[in-house]
């Protein structure tokens, strides 16, 4: 799959451009490293102290972010359930943790102990920022394939022709769509060399036809319209996908990369 978090600033900031992911950046690996779309959970700052506390720590982190030369434009700073760590959230990067003094940033996945499950702290922040992304989204901006008979669940799926995994999840389409789920694909070339075909795919009046053919490997016509790939692109970086196929939940939740018809409709169903 795409970048990983651990080089967010490296891969994400300093190298600007548009790195891919295997079907992650344009590395073709065969392997994807399974992808986790984390986030924490909590309530926004209810007074006006816990505000101004959320100001200062944005206003350190970008003070702290400035002097390191990078340059990373912060969003959002909401505190977790865990005492003096926030959620810091980026314009076009995958979110991160820092302490409240904004001395730390942290990357990775925090997870609670206690109950008979693990609880990954991150889980619902991030959903809920893709959610929240989804919803913006024009349906008509998309390619749809819808269920066949009941509509039982809709997913978003980040793809990219040029992707082997994303290859062998349209092969699947069929199956999938018959198990009553809707797949909504959302573009995302894996890197500079793969937007020119996916914005050919996205100008053509049949886009279904289009990306069959383009995943197909036939080249397709130069694309000659105004289309949203880039600004796909950017959505996919500001919830934190680094590879394809990445399939998400309407509610936000990262579902996972490649997986098998039953293994997906099974995910969707718990």
């Amino acid at each position: 799959m795409l970048f990983t978090r651990s080089t967010f600033f490296i891969a994400c900031t300093l190298a600007a451009g548009m790195g891919l992911s295997a079907c992650s950046k344009s590395n073709n690996e065969e392997k994807q490293a399974p992808l986790t779309a984390s986030t924490p959970a909590t309530g926004e700052a209810s007074t006006l102290t816990e505000r101004n506390a959320q100001q200062r720590l944005i206003s350190t982190l970008q003070d702290g972010l400035k002097k390191a030369n990078i340059n990373a434009k912060i969003t959002d700073a909401q505190p977790t359930e865990v005492p003096n760590l926030y959620w810091i959230s980026f314009e076009g990067m995958p979110s991160v943790y820092a302490t409240a003094d904004g001395k730390y940033i942290l990357q990775g996945e925090i997870v609670r102990l206690g109950g008979k499950e693990l609880h990954n702290v991150s889980q619902n922040l991030q959903a809920a920022n893709a959610k929240k992304l989804f919803d913006q989204l024009k349906t008509e901006d998309l390619i749809v394939y819808p269920a066949k008979g009941k509509t039982k669940h809709v997913v978003y799926v980040f793809t990219d022709a040029s992707c082997p995994y994303c290859h062998k999840l349209h092969e699947h389409m069929d199956e999938i769509n018959s198990k009553g789920i809707e797949v909504r694909y959302i573009a995302w070339p894996r890197g500079e060399q793969f937007i020119p075909a996916m914005e050919s795919v996205w100008c053509s009046k049949d886009r279904q036809l289009a990306f069959n053919q383009a995943i197909s490997g036939a080249q397709l016509p130069p694309a000659a319209c105004k289309n949203p790939v880039r600004d796909m692109y950017q959505m996919g970086l500001n919830i934190g996908v680094n590879g394809t196929p990445a399939i998400y939940s309407t509610d936000g939740v990262y579902l996972g990369g490649y997986m098998e018809p039953n293994e997906l409709a099974e995910r969707l169903n718990k």
